[in-house]
């Protein structure tokens, strides 16, 4: 791996699609305009529309030769989710590069519109559900990826079976470290299944470590926030450098499926892109085995592609 890999050294991304979750502000922007920067056609997927048309318009005015459009997306709702993915596969005739960076950070006990806890339905069912949706557009001559955003929060999570949706006993927190390592059991359950079906796409992961953006700020209650708001000036590493792990893994040739990027600092906290290794808990395949089949039964998508190579 190279030392202090940069933004600058993303390949040329030239006719190549891409559709980047939550690409409206924080990670998610830089992620989408540094890929357009490299020349990557890129979908903004937005709950918010009309943000989504900001942000846009900051990188075009930036980068006018970049070809950028927005596709509004709520990974709340399985309706839109479905409605997305329809939308995007009647209008492009492939995709290369799905990065499912979009999340909520500890918001009080709350559910998606489809019933699910919603940290849970959102960071992880919605894209699980988006992924599987896209999977007949991915472009399989030329080495598609999903690149899925963790958090190092993940290590202090479990996957309660007993209580997946909070219904019993609900932490935010742990809520949160739930999702984000159901993420990763995800990410790394994907890229077990493609390479079981002898498809030529990989799936990876990262987690930006302790990174300043909106997410701090959206969920979690005020007292909270305000802490955290200073927290991010006095500890946090800039958007920019938390976004590299996440275009590290998107993008970087060569990189072996399964593999999980994050900074090189201490504890993993800030710095240029490195490997890093998920915790225990996330390696677990018999868990994640059982995720991916509760994730199936609950968002009714399947992954038809997904079926072994025959011997």
């Amino acid at each position: 791996m190279n030392a202090k890999w940069t933004a600058d050294q993303i390949p040329d991304q030239q006719g190549r699609t891409a559709i980047v979750t939550g690409a409206n502000s924080g990670l998610g922007f830089v992620v989408g305009r540094e890929l357009a920067r490299a020349g990557a056609r890129v979908i903004i997927a937005s709950r918010d529309a009309d943000r989504g048309a900001r942000a846009m318009g900051v990188i075009k005015a930036a980068h006018p030769a970049a070809n950028v459009e927005v596709a509004q997306l709520d990974l709340a709702s399985l309706a839109s989710v479905r409605a997305f993915a329809t939308h995007f596969i009647a209008r492009h005739n492939q995709l290369d590069l799905l990065v499912n960076n979009a999340g909520i950070m500890a918001p009080p006990h709350r559910r998606t519109a489809d019933g699910f806890e919603l940290q849970l339905g959102t960071n992880h069912l919605g894209h699980f559900a988006l992924t599987g949706l896209l999977m007949p557009a991915f472009n399989q001559r030329h080495g598609p990826r999903v690149a899925t955003m963790s958090s190092n929060l993940h290590k202090g999570g479990e996957i309660r079976f007993d209580d997946l949706q909070g219904e019993e006993r609900y932490s935010r927190w742990g809520a949160y470290g739930q999702s984000k390592l159901a993420n990763l059991l995800f990410a790394l359950e994907l890229d077990r299944k493609l390479k079981g079906a002898g498809l030529p796409m990989i799936s990876v992961a990262a987690h930006p470590g302790y990174s300043a953006t909106n997410l701090q700020l959206s969920g979690p209650p005020l007292q909270e926030r305000i802490v955290m708001r200073l927290a991010n000036r006095l500890f946090a590493q800039s958007a920019d450098m938390g976004a590299l792990p996440i275009l590290y893994a998107a993008t970087y040739p060569d990189l072996p499926g399964g593999s999980y990027i994050g900074p090189d600092g201490p504890r993993e906290t800030r710095g240029y892109p490195t490997l890093v290794q998920p915790s225990d808990r996330a390696k677990d395949a018999a868990v994640a085995k059982r995720l991916w089949e509760i994730s199936e039964k609950l968002t009714g998508v399947k992954y038809e592609l997904l079926k072994p190579a025959a011997a």
